[in-house]
């Protein structure tokens, strides 16, 4: 078998045109799993390989222990670069990624990681970090004023509850077809029309065997004979009940159809969660038109008022429930959506809760809350902030989007079916609480913590506030707004979670965007997404982590930014000036949410502004609290601070041309991140959708060719109406390096053109990736964001051959032997020998090769001793691109102990890592020095 580094193909990416824009599979792993370590000289740190035959060539890693099934992504990098998104095992340890996805020339400084997480951390790191000392225990904030309302109350309906299934239905990219199954519970005797609340469960194990354990679960589709489907859309009867005792029709649809298929998809099956809730919208509507028509469940409800609809999902199913919101205002292309009818329904809101947002393409136009658990061990970066962040400057900004951050809550007990002593399957605490690893108990987040939740007390807090979201945005009954805008209020049902919010849009205006184009003195510009230590917001290296700068598809981005304070005195003044004077008349505050460190307590800062003729008002002081916090969590969050813009009234400011904005640090030292300032005053404003123009950006699979040069175009598709601006992102196939461009985009136009250069020949390569990803920056949205040229290799696999250099030596002496191609490749080539039994006398053993050569390469310690063979080494030869040899060597060591000759033989193994029987093979002999 030839195992590959990637390097490049004939085909060169270039950026043609912008016009417009200014200046699970099965694995078979047969060999014993290694412990993750450091890169050694071959390149390939212990614990991964190269496996596979011509295309289906793979980076495989296999982890020390089962990796919980889950929601957020796991992807390889090397550094700061994505290299790729593997697919899973059905052992839950062992990862696969396809050479021909794989974006970088060097397989250097790997990493695993799911949102943001590594899974492949030296034992013990985050134990030592704490031991040096920073983070104390936290406690819980103290308890904020009980607001006007408290909608986890029960309403005064009793509720009935059943069950529909209907014919499962086939959609676009999933070979299966998806189940139309859904848990329905309404309110008895309400009578008129009611409004829809429809739940979409996230990407968790779909099947499981009756009295099985943990390591018993299955994500395939359809489940296997023997095993039972995990009812997770079951897991939010109590959220339902809720709603439906305050008068809502609730249903919750089961998507394991989609999750067992969606490993694969470029866009982690986003698109089809959005078809398949948009199917039973349809079909809701069809009932509501047509009753007799409707199952039995639905006939004994009250009518369903399709003009008043709350989508709430749950993990992945978050990001579902966005992009059915985005598809029933703005169209996707018809080849990648099943969906032909109209739109018979109105989506008035959304809530997210421990959401994905691969795309990063919220809908600015649809109001959302966005649920981030505190302790998310799953999407553990808290990702979904970018609902929030991600919709500043897209369109109108009359929709409120709230982050509602619930201090010691985790992943996985929103949904009862994936609680401990809840569910009918196995289920777990997503939160890795690290024992077993040797770490020291989280002081945040471990079980019995004075800031975790319990399952029942997290459940209703999340209940709690999900009828809060229905209440403002559905009702519009504006007196519970303050449990989600900021305004330091809540939910006594939710006690005792403390339940923190922040929020962008409804009546806040003239905002200070570090965003855009703006000015810094006294403080530091930093970007929010950076390998460079010294323009990120945060240093990358270290485990301070913040939602608001969750990772993205490129190393590095353009236009997230912030305004980074330090300082070690007070009276520093920092000042923002954007390059236009901003409006804040009719505001009645000033609205900052400002970051601060974890546990910290007491950051003291001095408000004030300037007009354009400068003019300068002082309008009074804020105090920020950090949120308790540790190395294992995402806790550099963004608090919401008010101060009243009455101070700048009475010095006669122009409000209508406000030019700067400063902040003075009081305390005696600290840091602190502006992320934006607002004028803000109350209500809840009627929203309504701008009309936008949507891209799409497609993928095209071409064949290199054996000669001349062809030119391949990146389709992009641009509908709707208007013009808008979004961020085109061209990446390097080689580096992962991504270089972008403001680019303004019209319907049915080419603004995005971007072109590939082929140049066919008939020397090996491998196929290739050649990407673009699209932001949307003003006035547009994005559906599928990222795409690009696949140029697949058509040539075939040199053979392999091995000749001796030194293959009878006396110990202490190197083993060598040179492995020779066929024809040279257009690409490095790793031909893998894997060790075997010799055919005749004694085996070479672990004591007689070199103990560091054996640790560093392959994991392995000397003792016990072990024939060679049993140890699962193998070689591999490095042979660079365009050559057709390379040498490889086994180092022996010299002992004091009389011994016969002693013999090892390598063999090219096959798409297994099995030596193949009657393949090339290398031998030698050692003989005793004595």
């Amino acid at each position: 078998m030839i195992r590959a580094r990637r390097v490049c193909v004939t085909a060169v990416a270039v950026l043609a045109a912008l016009a417009g824009a200014p200046g699970l599979a099965q694995a078979q792993e047969p060999r014993q799993p290694q412990p993750p370590g450091t890169a050694t000289a071959e390149g390939l740190p212990p614990g991964w390989r190269v496996a596979g035959e011509g295309a289906a060539r793979e980076l495989v890693w296999r982890a020390p222990q089962r990796v919980p099934m889950g929601d957020a992504r796991v992807e390889f990098h090397t550094g700061n670069r994505l290299l790729g998104v593997p697919s899973a095992g059905k052992d839950g340890r062992t990862f696969r990624l396809r050479l021909d996805e794989i974006r970088t020339a060097r397989l250097t400084d790997l990493q695993v990681t799911a949102a943001g997480r590594r899974l492949d951390a030296p034992t013990g790191t985050a134990a030592e970090s704490r031991e040096r000392g920073s983070l104390a225990a936290a406690q819980p904030p103290a308890p904020l004023p009980a607001g006007a309302v408290d909608p986890g109350k029960p309403g005064s309906y009793r509720t009935a509850a059943g069950e529909y299934d209907l014919d499962p239905v086939r959609l676009p990219g999933l070979s299966a077809p998806v189940e139309m199954r859904a848990e329905v519970v309404a309110p008895k005797g309400a009578t008129g029309s009611r409004p829809l609340a429809l739940f979409l469960h996230g990407r968790h194990p779909t099947c499981y065997k009756p009295g099985g354990t943990e390591d018993d679960v299955d994500i395939d589709w359809p489940c296997p004979a023997g095993l039972k489907e995990i009812p997770s859309h079951k897991g939010y009867l109590r959220d339902q009940k809720l709603l439906a005792s305050q008068g809502y029709v609730t249903v919750s649809i089961s998507a394991n159809g989609v999750n067992g298929q969606d490993g694969d998809i470029e866009d982690a099956g986003a698109q089809a969660r959005s078809s398949l809730v948009r199917q039973h919208l349809a079909r809701w509507a069809d009932w509501a038109a047509h009753p007799a028509t409707a199952p039995a469940v639905v006939r004994a409800a009250p009518k369903a008022d399709l003009s008043r609809v709350l989508l709430v999902g749950h993990s992945r199913g978050g990001e579902g429930v966005n992009r059915a919101a985005m598809d029933s205002l703005y169209p996707p292309p018809a080849a990648e959506d099943d969906y032909r009818g109209p739109v018979r329904w109105k989506v008035r809101g959304t809530v997210l809760i421990g959401p994905t947002i691969f795309g990063q393409n919220p809908v600015a136009d649809v109001p959302s809350v966005t649920i981030l658990p505190g302790c998310d061990g799953d999407v553990s970066d808290l990702q979904g902030e970018v609902y929030v962040d991600g919709t500043r400057g897209v369109s109108r900004g009359s929709a409120l989007h709230s982050a509602v951050y619930m201090v010691g809550a985790n992943h996985n007990y929103f949904n009862s079916e994936w609680t401990p002593g809840q569910s009918e399957a196995p289920s777990w605490d997503d939160f890795w609480e690290g024992e077993e690893q040797g770490e020291q108990k989280d002081p945040v987040c471990s079980v019995g913590a004075p800031t975790r939740l319990t399952a029942d007390q997290q459940h209703q807090a999340g209940a709690t506030y999900i009828a809060a979201a229905a209440r403002l945005f559905v009702a519009g009954d504006d007196k519970v707004r303050p449990l989600l805008d900021g305004s330091g209020r809540r939910a006594p049902s939710a006690d005792p979670a403390r339940v923190l919010t922040h929020a962008v849009g409804a009546r806040r205006g003239g905002g200070f965007l570090p965003d855009g184009p703006v000015k810094v003195t006294g403080g530091r510009l930093c970007s929010a997404v950076d390998p460079d230590p010294g323009v990120s917001c945060l240093d990358p290296e270290a485990s301070a982590a913040s939602p608001h700068f969750a990772r993205w598809d490129t190393e590095r981005e353009s236009g997230r930014r912030a305004v980074a304070l330090r300082w070690s005195s007070p009276g520093s003044v920092a000042r923002v000036r954007p390059d236009k004077p901003l409006s804040l008349t009719g505001a009645k505050d000033l609205a900052l949410r400002v970051i601060v460190p974890p546990n910290t307590i007491g950051t003291r800062l001095d408000v004030a502004v300037a007009d354009a003729s400068g003019k300068r008002a002082a309008l009074g002081g804020v105090r920020v609290d950090g949120l308790p916090g540790s190395d294992n969590t995402t806790s550099y969050w963004a608090r919401e601070v008010r101060v009243p813009l009455s101070a700048a009234a009475r010095a006669g400011l122009d409000l209508k041309h406000i030019k700067s904005l400063e902040l003075t640090p009081r305390s005696d030292s600290g840091q602190a991140w502006l992320m934006d300032a607002w004028g803000w005053r109350p209500g809840t404003p009627a929203v309504r959708a701008a009309a936008l123009p949507r891209v799409d950006i497609g993928r095209t699979t071409v064949k290199e060719g054996d000669s001349g040069v062809r030119t391949f175009r990146v389709p992009v598709r641009v509908a709707g109406r208007g013009s808008g601006q979004v961020r085109v992102y061209v990446i390097d196939p080689e580096t992962g390096a991504a270089k972008d461009r403001l680019v303004t985009v019209r319907p049915g136009g080419r603004d995005i053109d971007v072109s590939l250069k082929v140049t066919g020949n008939t020397r090996y390569a491998y196929d290739m990736d050649h990407d673009i990803a699209v932001k949307a920056v003003h006035g547009a949205v994005v559906g599928a964001y990222r795409g690009g040229v696949s140029v697949q290799n058509d040539d075939p696999l040199p053979k392999v051959g091995v000749t001796p250099v030194a293959d009878r030596v006396t110990e202490g002496q190197p083993l060598t032997w040179r492995v020779t191609l066929s024809e040279a490749a257009d690409v490095e080539m790793w031909p893998f020998l894997a060790a075997t039994p010799p055919a005749e006398g004694a085996e070479l053993s672990t004591k007689d090769v070199d103990p560091q050569w054996l640790m560093e390469n392959f994991g392995v310690s000397p003792d016990p001793e072990l024939p060679l063979s049993e140890a699962y080494l193998y070689l591999q030869a490095a042979v660079p691109a365009g050559r057709t040899s390379a040498e490889t060597s086994v180092p022996t060591v010299a002992d004091t102990v009389a011994e016969p000759a002693e013999s090892v033989r390598f063999r090219l193994a096959d798409d297994g890592g099995e030596p193949q029987e009657g393949g090339p093979e290398a031998t030698g002999t050692v003989l005793d020095a004595s």
